[in-house]
C-alpha cells in the first residue's frame, strides 16, 4: 500500500511561522511537522510515500530528498492551483493505481491510529475514513453513520450532526477518482472532498473508523503547542549530549549528541534539546520545552512550554512562556514575554483581522523569524510579531506586529 500526503497549504493561519518555512517543516516535538508523520506511516509498513507539496515546495524537497535517510521512498507532485482537498488528490491519479492511505498535511496522525485505519480497509475493502470525537464539532466536517457506514457529512457548521468529525485521514481504493472527477465547485470556490466521499457514499459503502489515539488539527500556534505537549509526552529519554557536572535533569529529557547543557542548568521534562544547543549555566528548562538545532539559552533564563526554532539566541534574564519563536531571533537581556492576563481570562491573539480566543488562560507569543529586541522590552500575551521586526531597549509591544517593522 502506498500513502499521499496533502502538504500543499500556505500555512496561512500561523504566520509569521510559516512566513519563510512551510508548514510541514514547523519543528515540534523534536522534528519537523512532516517527520512524525512519515515515521508512523512507516511503523505500519508503508514506505512509498507520495507528498504533494505547493508553496515552498523545493524547502521540503531539499529537506527530505529521496527519503533513504528516514527509509522510505519519497516521490513529490507540485500542486500549483490550491483549490480544494479534492483537487490535491486528483493530482496524485498517475501515480496511484492501488488502495492508498491519504492524510491531510494538518493533521498529527498517529501509529495507532494509522493501523486502525488500515485495518478497517483490509476488513472491507471499502473506502475507509477516519472519524474522531471532538467537543466543538461547529469548525469541522461533522458526521453521522450508522454501524460503520457514513451516512453523512456536513461542513463547518452551527448545526453539527454530530460530535464526531472527519479526521483527514483516510483509506481510497482508486475508484476514488472516478468521484473526483465529478466533484462540483463549492460555494467557498473550493472542491471539497467530502462532496466527493459522499457522492462514493450514494454509489458504494464508505466506511468509518472511530479514531482514540493522539489527534491534532494544525492550523493556528496554540494547536502547535498541544501537539507538542501531546508528542513529548510519549518521548523516551536519551541523552548523547555533553552534560556538566552540577546540572539538573528531571523527567524524560532528550539532549542530541553535540548539545551543551552547563552546570547549574535545572532541567524538568519532558524537553527536547537539539545537536548545537547551548544552555546554562544556571538557568531554567521547564516541562514541553522543544529546542531546535544551534539554540542558546543563557544565565538566569526561564523557558516553559515553548517552541524555540533553529538559531534562536535567548541569553540572558529572560522569561518565555507558553510561545512559539522562529528561527534565528535574539532577545536582549531582560526581555520578558506575557503569558497571562491580569484578569484570568483566556489570552486572545492578535491576527490581521480579529482578536481570536487561543482557549488558553496562558498563552504567550508568536513571534516570527530575524526579530531581535533591546535590553529590558516586554511582550504583551498574545502577541504576534512578524519577521524582521527590531523592538527597542525598554519598549512594550502588544498586539499584531507587522513585517520589518521598528518599535523604538
Amino acid at each position: 500500500m502506498k500513502a499521499l500526503i496533502l502538504a500543499a497549504g500556505l500555512g496561512n493561519r500561523l504566520k509569521p511561522l510559516t512566513s519563510n518555512t512551510p508548514k510541514p517543516l514547523l519543528f515540534v516535538g523534536g522534528k519537523p511537522f512532516l517527520s512524525h508523520t512519515i515515521s508512523a506511516l512507516k511503523e505500519n509498513g508503508i514506505t512509498d510515500i507520495c507528498i504533494l507539496t505547493g508553496w515552498k515546495s523545493m524547502k521540503i524537497r531539499d529537506f527530505y530528498g529521496n527519503g533513504s535517510d528516514l527509509g522510505v521512498n519519497l516521490t513529490y507532485i507540485e500542486q500549483k492551483d490550491l483549490k480544494g482537498t479534492a483537487s490535491a488528490v486528483l493530482c496524485s491519479e498517475d501515480y496511484m493505481s492501488e488502495p492508498f492511505v491519504c492524510i491531510n498535511g494538518d493533521v498529527l496522525a498517529s501509529k495507532e491510529n494509522l493501523s486502525r485505519l488500515i485495518s478497517r480497509y483490509n476488513d472491507t475493502k471499502h473506502d475507509v475514513m477516519g472519524i474522531i470525537e471532538v467537543p466543538d464539532a461547529s469548525s469541522f466536517g461533522s458526521v453521522s453513520e450508522k454501524d460503520g457506514i457514513l451516512l453523512d457529512i456536513k461542513e463547518k457548521s452551527d448545526e453539527p450532526l454530530s460530535n464526531f468529525i472527519n479526521s483527514g485521514l483516510f483509506v481510497f481504493t482508486p475508484d476514488i477518482f472516478e468521484f473526483l472527477h465529478q466533484t462540483p465547485l463549492s460555494c467557498r470556490g473550493e472542491f471539497e472532498i467530502t462532496d466527493t466521499i459522499m457522492r462514493a457514499a450514494e454509489e458504494k459503502q464508505v466506511h468509518v473508523v472511530h479514531l482514540s489515539d493522539v489527534w491534532v488539527d494544525i492550523g493556528t500556534p496554540q494547536d502547535l503547542l498541544d501537539a507538542n505537549s501531546l508528542l513529548m509526552s510519549s518521548m523516551a529519554p536519551c541523552i548523547e549530549g555533553t552534560v556538566e557536572p552540577g546540572a539538573v535533569i528531571k523527567g524524560d529529557v532528550v539532549i542530541e549528541k553535540g548539545a551543551l547543557v552547563r552546570s547549574g542548568s535545572y532541567l524538568e521534562g519532558p524537553i527536547y534539546i537539539s545537536s548545537g544547543c547551548d544552555i546554562g549555566p544556571n538557568c531554567y528548562l521547564r516541562p514541553y520545552t522543544c529546542l531546535a538545532q544551534d539554540v542558546r539559552i543563557g544565565a538566569a533564563v526561564e523557558v516553559k512550554n515553548s517552541i524555540i526554532m533553529a538559531g534562536t539566541h535567548i541569553p540572558h534574564h529572560n522569561y518565555v512562556g507558553d510561545s512559539i519563536i522562529g528561527e534565528n531571533c535574539n532577545l536582549g537581556s531582560g526581555t520578558k514575554i506575557a503569558n497571562l492576563r491580569f484578569d484570568g481570562k483566556n489570552v486572545k491573539l492578535h491576527f490581521e483581522d480579529s482578536c481570536v480566543d487561543s482557549q488558553r488562560r496562558k498563552m504567550g507569543a508568536v513571534i516570527g523569524d530575524s526579530v531581535s529586541t533591546g535590553i529590558n522590552s516586554m511582550i504583551n500575551a498574545g502577541s504576534i510579531i512578524f519577521e524582521n521586526t527590531i523592538i527597542g531597549p525598554g519598549a512594550f509591544v502588544s498586539g499584531r506586529i507587522a513585517p520589518g517593522s521598528r518599535i523604538l
